[in-house]
């Protein structure tokens, strides 16, 4: 019998935040398993429910202010102060995430990071000594160009005039003035959580590989590639300190080449989940479990890379412990998860996407319903001991599918 499932799932794009996928799992574990005790755990990466969430685990808050969003227009926006008071913590994507730049704007090489750059100065103005900026669902490309010219460095052409926002914009670029820079970066600990697998140039460099998710067309991939190359070059020579790698240290291609701008500036660049889970008490709580929920938007060959079901599976299986993955939808690669024992998509049939982003929640408690229903099932099987034995490990169960 199940006496304790944790439920540490992520975010579903543009569908369901962490804490809504958490709830929708938690009310399918409760309908088939009315009296066992469910830990909900829900994840952040760096990208969208950041802030909220450490800000909730910390016992801290969260600060409220417009600033400069990805299309130029002043939004709504956050940044959180921690439970400590000395650290503050920017999400990059509450202010230049893709879900703020509308389907008709979606143009990679015209968006800017100017708004947080806004929220660091803000946030220096708190007096914190340490600001933790979370990388993730960004909507730009412009190599964090924008933070820096929001935090006093002016990038100037040929002409010696400002340039105007924007990734493309960065091939003009002449040099860096960073004489202007805000004094008080240098007095603080600067964190930049992302995954490391991405870096700004070359062949798996940002434009590349996202630039096509943030609506750039194949002549808009090579434009903005080459203008963040050239970004690379100046931002090295003007800015950079000795031996960082801007153009393939990992991480500096995060939301969109954020990490290199940042990174210039004096920035560490951490793999985010050594930052952000910390803060939740994750390993304890998985070694308390006796089966592992998880789930994210797409299950896939990118999952191992820094995706937060790989990174639930990996920890947990340190404990031991078996893991269910759920996706709204399965891709090729799905079943190559480290450490995910079972995996199972949620749609019950084939549906319009509007229509599945609509009803995700629905959708998410009904196929964990199902998933706990069929293990349950394959425990009553005379095959249970062989079934334990594979979850235990000595061989991979099959899926759920």
């Amino acid at each position: 019998m199940l006496s304790r499932v944790v439920v540490a799932p992520s975010g579903f794009k543009e569908s369901l935040s962490a804490q809504a996928a958490a709830d929708a799992i938690a009310d399918g574990v409760r309908r088939v398993l009315p009296a066992t005790a469910v830990d909900l755990i829900p994840l952040v990466d760096g990208g969208e429910g950041t802030a909220v969430t450490l800000a909730a685990a910390t016992g801290g808050r969260l600060v409220a202010l417009p600033a400069t969003g990805p299309v130029g227009e002043r939004v709504g926006t956050h940044f959180a102060l921690l439970g400590s008071r000395d650290t503050a913590v920017v999400e990059m994507a509450a202010v230049a995430g893709l879900s703020l730049v509308p389907r008709a704007l979606r143009d990679p090489g015209a968006t800017t990071t100017y708004g947080v750059g806004e929220l660091i100065r803000a946030a220096l103005d708190t007096g914190a000594r340490r600001i933790l900026v979370g990388c993730g669902d960004s909507g730009t490309s412009d190599g964090g160009a924008g933070a820096l010219q929001a935090l006093g460095a002016r990038l100037l052409d040929a002409d010696g005039f400002e340039l105007p926002q924007g990734g493309r914009e960065l091939i003009r670029l002449t040099r860096i003035d960073p004489s202007g820079l805000d004094a008080r970066l240098r007095r603080v600990e600067l964190l930049v959580a992302c995954n490391p697998y991405n870096v700004l140039c070359g062949e798996r460099g940002v434009a590349r590989v996202f630039g096509p998710q943030k609506g750039a067309t194949p002549a808009q991939v090579e434009e903005l590639s080459t203008a963040l190359e050239h970004w690379a070059h100046v931002l090295t020579r003007d800015v950079g300190r000795p031996g960082v790698d801007l153009r393939h240290g990992p991480g500096t291609g995060a939301s969109g080449g954020l990490g290199a701008g940042l990174a210039a500036l004096g920035a560490r660049l951490l793999p985010r989940f050594d930052v952000l889970l910390d803060h939740l008490d994750l390993d304890a709580r998985l070694a308390r479990a006796d089966l592992v929920v998880t789930a994210e938007g797409a299950l896939d060959h990118q999952t191992a890379r820094g995706k937060v079901p790989a990174e639930v599976a990996r920890r947990a299986k340190l404990h031991g412990r078996p893991v269910l993955a759920l996706a709204g939808t399965l891709g090729e690669g799905a079943h190559t998860v480290p450490g995910v024992d079972a995996y199972s998509g949620i749609l019950p049939a084939p549906m319009a996407l509007a229509e599945a982003l609509v009803r995700a929640s629905e959708l998410l408690t009904d196929a964990t319903e199902r998933a706990l229903r069929m293990i349950l099932l394959g425990a009553r099987l005379p095959v249970t001991r062989t079934l334990h034995a594979e979850v235990s490990g000595t061989q991979r169960p099959s899926s759920v599918r």
